[in-house]
């Protein structure tokens, strides 16, 4: 009986060889996961960069304010009591002003007694109503010349059609709440502070700056 040379060394060893060249130049199934996880996050971070939309460099946007070439301005300051309230009202291109407002003619008994009856008026400018120091608040609205003019004659006629002046019914309050009414503004309540009327006169109407009369 012939002896067979024994081969199966080395096809064992020729194995081992052949798992540890596959072993070698194959990666694993977790690293092959982890490389394409990384690859899908890098595909999905450069498409989202992409279709995000830009921040669009800001825009200065500039309020225009609409003047006219006249103006009204509710006024009013401080005074020895509850304060004033009176208007200003002239050309927008001109420094001078004219002065409308109801006080108690005369000194401090005129004022005392038209606490308790009416007293004599006055209507033009008073202490203080031309000074920048005593004011407390203001509201100034702009008019067209054809408006100004009806606006500027309603406070003439209203200055020579109120000759009396009484803390309670005729103040100045309710002088220049007339004004405003006539140039068709929202009027607060009339018998309170000059200052919160004129706050109040302003936030009522918005701030609004420019005021059209409507058609007689």
């Amino acid at each position: 009986m012939t002896n067979k040379p024994d081969r199966s060394g080395p096809c064992i060893l020729a194995g081992f060889a052949l798992a540890a060249m596959i072993a070698c130049t194959t990666p694993s199934a977790s690293a092959h996961e982890a490389n394409k996880r990384v690859a899908d996050a890098n595909a999905l971070a450069t498409t989202d960069s992409t279709s995000r939309p830009q921040p669009q460099a800001a825009r200065r946007s500039v309020a225009r304010v609409e003047k006219g070439p006249y103006y009204v301005d509710f006024r009013a300051r401080t005074a020895a009591s509850w304060g004033h309230a009176f208007v200003w009202y002239g050309k927008t291109s001109e420094k001078a002003v004219e002065v409308a407002g109801l006080t108690p003619a005369g000194d401090t008994l005129a004022y005392v007694l038209g606490h308790i009856t009416f007293v004599p008026s006055e209507t033009g400018a008073s202490y203080g109503d031309l000074d920048p120091e005593y004011l407390t608040a203001s509201y100034r609205v702009y008019l067209n010349e054809a408006d100004a003019k009806r606006v500027f004659a309603y406070i003439k006629k209203l200055q020579a059609s109120s000759p009396v002046w009484n803390a309670e019914t005729t103040n100045c309050t309710g002088f220049i709440g007339d004004i405003a009414e006539f140039m068709g503004l929202k009027v607060p309540y009339r018998w309170q502070r000059p200052e919160n009327f004129v706050n109040s006169l302003k936030d009522m109407n918005g701030g609004r700056q420019m005021v059209r009369l409507s058609a007689e």
